[in-house]
């Protein structure tokens, strides 16, 4: 049987092409084509030269969704000649990446170059399927391009880090995205270009905007307001354009880097005594679907390290609030948190309590430990009498202050300074007077 392409195979692949959206239609062919990442690609970079090379190797692209690193990963293999095999970490398992080296080595043993395989969401590996890619990205027998949209340094393991290039992919900017839609609508192939499509500067500047660096999204919102026009030749404006977009933050990530980012920013916010920001942020993270529980924990935290007794209301407000949450669920919980958050950022602060711990707690791991003053010990044991235990302790509430002038510690030792702030004010100027009676001087 002949193995030319009929007619209806032809058809066929056109009629599927047709179907493709046209983020995917518009994908280049060749790095000419590429839109954006000059830092890596530009002349004289490290990723130009190892293409120029035909060398890749191991390749990490590490980005925001809609940067192109499928796309990328596609034209590196295409400019250096090399076969191209996909793997998906989230279907994919240790058998498919075994089926897969044996299908490089059989390619290599015949004499082509080392084929590209390709790992989407590689982070999603498990630490033994990464491990089986190691000897064969050793010995050169495959160049492994993973693409992920987490840190890699903290979700790739350190044997894989070590062997790969990292290339840090950056969100396109308005001007690329733009450059990227005038294609689209002038392509008479495989854009928009036979519609005749009449559309605004205005409304391109809106989509190259809005999407956030991601080709893919203001692509796709094009291709909806182009599909939803009632003109003949369809007519985009900024109001359709703006209808065609969407949910702004569809695309966060809970549990990779817009979490901790996110996370970090509403905390460092309310550290700062900003109330907008945090809020700002927060709304990032409830717009996002963030779990509800996360955000409480993280309030009650910071209730404690970062304010502390400098007002001792943040505290059981935030306990409050994480119960409060427990109890009326989303859309009401967002009430509850935003007056939580807002606050804790207007609240004084205070890390005397933690810097406090932190110093007793290094002292008990570093210095000597000290015995239990003779009259704290418990003298309730039958045989404490005879041992002494407990003797010689001053009950303190038989002195009329309620302040016994003994020693707790039997070292002269200092972890909790309050500071001028707040209530601590208050428990500072109680906190010297303490310390002059304990010590018999008042």
């Amino acid at each position: 049987m002949s193995n030319t392409p009929s007619l209806f195979d032809a058809e066929e692949s056109n009629h599927f092409d047709a179907a493709k959206p046209l983020a995917a239609r518009m994908r280049p062919t060749t790095l000419a084509e590429y839109v954006g990442q000059h830092h890596i690609l530009g002349p004289g970079k490290l990723l130009r030269r190892m293409v120029d090379a035909g060398k890749l190797g191991s390749i990490i692209l590490s980005g925001p969704p809609g940067t192109g690193k499928t796309t990328l990963a596609n034209l590196l293999a295409s400019e250096t000649g090399s076969r191209f095999r996909t793997l998906s970490a989230v279907t994919g398992g240790v058998k498919d990446v075994r089926e897969a080296m044996a299908w490089a080595k059989d390619l290599v043993a015949t004499g082509e170059p080392a084929p590209v395989l390709f790992i989407d969401e590689i982070h999603r590996f498990s630490k033994s399927q990464q491990d089986a890619l190691l000897p064969d990205v050793e010995e050169g027998i495959v160049s492994l391009i993973g693409a992920t949209t987490s840190n890699p340094y903290f979700a790739v393991n350190g044997a894989l880090i070590s062997r790969s290039h990292v290339f840090q992919l950056q969100m396109l900017s308005a001007d690329e995205i733009a450059t990227l839609i005038r294609r689209a609508l002038n392509d008479a192939t495989r854009g928009l270009g036979k519609l005749g499509v009449k559309i605004d500067d205005e409304a391109i500047a809106l989509l190259a905007s809005v999407c956030e660096g991601d080709a893919r999204r203001a692509l796709t919102s094009l291709e909806i307001a182009v599909a939803s026009s009632d003109t003949k030749p369809p007519s985009v404006t900024t109001e359709t354009a703006a209808e065609s977009i969407g949910k702004r933050v569809a695309g966060y990530d809970g549990t990779g880097d817009d979490h901790y980012d996110l996370i970090s920013a509403m905390i460092k916010s309310i550290r700062g005594s900003d109330p907008d920001a945090a809020l700002y942020w927060l709304a990032r993270m409830l717009e996002g679907g963030e779990d509800i529980r996360f955000l409480c924990r993280r309030l009650v935290i910071l209730a404690s390290e970062d304010i502390g007794n400098a007002d001792p209301h943040a505290l059981p407000l935030a306990v409050a609030c994480m119960q409060g949450c427990e109890f009326v669920g989303l859309p009401e919980s967002q009430l509850l948190l935003s007056q939580t958050a807002s606050y804790l950022a207007l609240a004084p602060k205070s890390n005397a309590s933690t810097v406090a711990i932190s110093q007793a707690r290094r002292d008990v791991r570093e210095k000597k430990l000290l015995a239990v003053p003779q009259h704290l010990m418990d003298g309730h044991s039958t045989s404490a009498a005879t041992q002494g235990r407990g003797e010689g302790y001053i009950y303190s509430h038989d002195c009329p202050d309620g302040i016994a002038a003994q020693d707790y510690l039997g070292s002269s030792r200092t972890y909790y300074e309050p500071v001028e702030r707040g209530f601590e004010r208050d428990l500072q100027k109680r906190k010297e007077w303490v310390r002059r009676r304990l010590k018999g001087e008042a």
